[in-house]
């Protein structure tokens, strides 16, 4: 047999095992069961508007807010980091190497809890403040990394060039280095995006009001009351509209990658 033979026997295999597994699951799936707890009529009818003008709302809304406080923590913490001042160089890697290293959540329930109890000091906002006060300071590790990945991707040519015009150390990283590297960081920025938006929904463990919460938190509700309660209709609606955001998002994201890849 010719090797493109085998690699035709090879491809056709795999979709044979693709197309059983399949129709396996399409007989022995209860179609039944899984409508009446997946995707209850009412569940979609009822709760639509709370799940979109409260919990979308309010995801985008908190999504927005700590992806920007987290960006501009990034520059800052990058500057510290590329500066020729030692200690402000370690603090900046202290300070990424710690929130990189900690989940999430423990950073959330410690700026609720913690702090507070620590300090006798709340963070604006309260219970919400705080937890997005947490989101932008885990985004801001994650994005000074992406931002100083950027920056070293510039030629050191063009600095030097800039240097050697008379232009300064602060004015040629503002006005030649950092719009390039942004230029070529918004993939993996928008991307951080995307993380973040899903990391609201840990905002429910710091407890929230009826106004404030986000489309998680409204499902959890809705499982226990409402007209799909008892059912996992309004997490499957939640799941829905989650991925009516995040999905235009990375297919943006494969489009500027490609994009970035023809034009090297």
């Amino acid at each position: 047999m010719t090797r493109s033979a085998r690699t035709r026997l090879t491809t056709l295999t795999l979709y044979a095992v693709f197309a059983a597994i399949v129709v396996a699951f399409v007989l022995v799936a209860d179609w039944p069961a899984i409508k009446s707890n997946f995707f209850l009529t009412e569940g979609f009818t009822g709760n639509w508007r709370d799940m979109v003008f409260v919990g979308v709302k309010n995801t985008i809304l908190y999504t927005i807010v700590a992806f920007v406080g987290g960006f501009v923590l990034a520059v800052v913490l990058v500057l510290m980091k590329l500066a020729p001042i030692a200690p402000f160089r370690w603090l900046a890697t202290a300070y990424i190497e710690f929130f990189r290293g900690l989940p999430a959540l423990v950073v959330i329930l410690f700026m609720a809890l913690g702090v507070p109890i620590a300090f006798g000091w709340r963070p604006p906002g309260g219970t919400v403040g705080a937890g997005l006060l947490a989101l932008m300071l885990v985004a801001g590790a994650y994005m000074a990394e992406t931002l100083r990945a950027g920056i070293e991707a510039v030629p050191k040519g063009q600095t030097e060039a800039a240097r050697s015009l008379g232009i300064n150390a602060p004015w040629t990283m503002a006005s030649i280095v950092m719009p390039q590297a942004l230029r070529i960081v918004i993939p993996p920025l928008t991307n951080e995006l995307v993380i973040l938006l899903k990391d609201t929904s840990l905002l429910f463990v710091v407890g929230l009001a009826a106004n404030q919460k986000e489309l998680t938190t409204l499902a959890r509700d809705f499982m226990a009351s409402g007209p799909s309660a008892g059912t996992a209709t309004s997490l499957m609606f939640a799941a829905l509209l989650y991925l009516a955001i995040t999905l235009p998002l990375t297919r943006l994201v494969a489009w500027m990658e490609s994009k970035q890849k023809r034009s090297r």
